[in-house]
């Protein structure tokens, strides 16, 4: 299943000067990940990340290289592909620290896969929004943040943390 994305501005680029085709690559390796996550593919979504890599899962465990991080989303990736909630990724900020090496700031949202609602919606406009995130907590949004190193051409994880937004102004504000 391939939940519709809606139409996403460009992301912002800053940092060092990187050519278009390494910020079209990165765009494209997060949608490498979105597809992975919605079909609970782990072979697919381990093929982004480097040996060495280290993630965060959004409820603060450490993984550290690609074995410890295999076993881990070999274990709660695949159960997902009977949740009725998936996500859409979508690249806010790319931030190339060197030509090799860039900052990806994602907007994660959770989105039913039965006629793609956004499930984050119901937090918008919302001045006190805890009740709503203690009853609904699948519909709580993500904002991982991904080092991306290439390495013979190709983007891959080096490092990541996968957060919960938890801030009420962001949360809210949709």
């Amino acid at each position: 299943m391939s939940a519709a994305t809606p139409a996403v501005p460009a992301p912002t680029v800053i940092g060092v000067p990187a050519p278009q085709e390494d910020v079209d690559a990165v765009v494209a390796f997060v949608a490498g990940v979105q597809e992975a996550q919605q079909n609970a593919d782990p072979d697919a979504f381990l093929a982004g990340f480097r040996e060495d890599a280290v993630w965060t899962t959004a409820h603060g465990k450490r993984l550290t290289g690609l074995p410890e991080i295999s076993a881990f989303t070999r274990t709660v990736l695949p159960p997902q592909a009977d949740s009725p909630v998936t996500a859409t990724y979508a690249v806010d900020l790319v931030l190339f620290i060197r030509p090799d090496v860039a900052v990806v700031k994602i907007r994660q949202r959770p989105v039913s896969r039965a006629g793609g609602a956004y499930l984050d919606e119901i937090f918008h406009g919302q001045e006190d929004p805890a009740a709503l995130m203690a009853a609904h907590p699948e519909a709580v949004p993500g904002t991982p943040t991904y080092v991306l190193a290439k390495d013979d051409g190709v983007w891959r994880i080096a490092a990541a943390q996968n957060t919960q937004v938890l801030d009420v102004e962001t949360l809210t504000a949709g």
